[in-house]
């Protein structure tokens, strides 16, 4: 994988003698000065920020704005747009070859990192769960509450013409018996 990937980056070294784990290997950077360009000290990362910048640039350009000829805008940006990618592209892929090395060189720093990885997506889904668990209480509350509500009318009869009755007629006096 590696030799197929020498040269992609402009300014890399395209030796042949590269030891077994690859570029980047004991004694050997495999990318001259941090992925120097060959025109100036401009890195990926540069690069990555002038192209994300130009994008921008070209959105807002009074040129684009005040141009008639869509076309020729659709164009440019189009042409931005893809620089952007083609330098993001190469950015992960150097991010990628810097990966495999530490892989191969310190397999150990994976297994660290990936342990780490799965502690804080534990922690993550517990903290959801808790939170889950949070509002299926605070539902299972209001609920009651709403049920309780309703037993109590459901206790006593409904209200209607013989329960007034019964309750008015309870209220009058007893009346006097009359001796026959």
């Amino acid at each position: 994988m590696a030799s197929s990937m020498s040269g992609m980056f402009p300014g890399q070294q395209t030796s042949a003698s590269h030891p077994v784990g690859g570029p980047g290997g004991p004694g050997q950077s495999g990318f001259s000065a941090t992925t120097t360009r060959a025109q100036g000290n401009n890195t990926l990362v540069d690069e990555l920020e002038a192209s994300f910048e130009a994008c921008f640039a070209s959105l807002v350009s009074q040129d684009y704005v005040n141009g008639t000829d869509q076309e020729e805008i659709r164009t440019g940006v189009d042409q931005c747009i893809q620089k952007f990618l083609d330098v993001a592209r190469q950015t992960e892929c150097f991010f990628l070859q810097k990966r495999l090395q530490l892989s191969v060189q310190k397999p150990e720093q994976v297994v660290k990192e990936d342990v780490s990885e799965l502690r804080n997506e534990l922690q993550r889904k517990e903290m959801l769960v808790q939170k889950h668990l949070t509002k299926l209480h605070h539902w299972q509350q209001v609920l009651e509450d709403v049920s309780s509500q309703h037993r109590k009318p459901s206790d006593f009869p409904p209200p209607g013409p013989l329960a007034f009755l019964e309750q008015a007629s309870a209220s009058l006096p007893p009346a006097p018996l009359k001796p026959n």
